[in-house]
């Protein structure tokens, strides 16, 4: 005799579990947030990436911030069209329309 399951019996599928497990521990985001700066440090290269820092993506844009002024406005005005390409291919599933540098220390 097979042991019965059903929604009567209150058996879930574990991947509707563990999707909530994963949601309630935030796991999603931080998983989220470590693939983003992975694309950014292959976009940007080694030489450049010790002096950036992601931020985050808002709406599609993605905020930079910059430890120093010189570099900032070489990426924000000779670098930007090349650096969003590079991330386009590096993110196919998310959407990043714009790069947003900011200065900032640390």
């Amino acid at each position: 005799m097979r042991p019965r399951t059903g929604p009567d019996l209150g058996v879930e599928p574990l991947r509707e579990v563990l999707a909530r497990l994963i949601a309630a521990r935030g796991w999603g985001r931080r998983q989220a947030r470590v693939h983003l700066e992975r694309a950014w440090a292959a976009a940007i290269g080694p030489e450049h990436g010790p002096h950036t820092r992601v931020l985050g993506l808002r709406r599609g844009v993605l905020e930079v911030e910059v430890n120093t002024p010189v570099l900032l406005q070489e990426l924000a005005s000779y670098h930007k069209r090349k650096l969003l390409a590079k991330l386009r291919e590096q993110l196919p599933n998310q959407t990043v329309t714009d790069l947003r540098f900011k200065a900032g220390t640390w």
